[in-house]
């Protein structure tokens, strides 16, 4: 099923707030290979003139992503069949870094829906924002829609039972 491209500018409203806490951003450091002591210690991290250890740029993904996935990826009438998506691209926009202490909230758009050979490549914007209305950092996310190809209709051909 074609994605609805009547949904190209639906905005999906922020949810519960994702808390960042330290041991997140040390535990996500760790699992990519980054020992930034900004991460990690806040001494190190005020050093640098943070309030407290400031998470790795991408650790931002779990927290966008999480809400991609609450809202656009569980809206039936915009078509999307999940299993034929894969992660396309992924760009982030920093006002300010992530710091442990922040209540993040996300407000998720859909900015393009477009077909390329038969694949659909979604855009979709993710602003983030801390508790007070800061802006932290906008996420910009494309997921290609795999087109389906000879080989899934025939192996769903037999898939039918009398």
């Amino acid at each position: 099923m074609a994605l609805d491209e009547s949904f190209v500018g639906r905005t999906y409203p922020a949810d519960e707030p994702y808390e960042v806490g330290r041991e997140k951003i040390r535990e996500f450091a760790s699992a990519i290979g980054d020992d930034n002591p900004a991460y990690t210690d806040p001494d190190a991290a005020k050093q640098l003139g943070h309030p407290d250890v400031i998470a790795p740029p991408t650790f931002v993904f779990a927290v966008s992503y999480g809400a991609v996935q609450r809202h656009v990826l569980t809206d039936e009438e915009l078509g999307l069949d999940y299993d034929r998506v894969v992660h396309g691209d992924q760009k982030f926009a920093y006002s300010r870094p992530v710091r442990a202490g922040d209540r993040l909230l996300v407000t998720t758009t859909i900015e393009s829906i477009r077909s390329i050979s038969g694949n659909e490549i979604l855009g979709i914007r993710g602003e983030v924002h801390d508790a007070s209305g800061e802006h932290v950092v906008t996420a910009l996310t494309k997921l290609v829609v795999r087109a389906k190809d000879d080989e899934d209709d025939e192996s769903n051909a037999g898939e039918e039972t009398a």
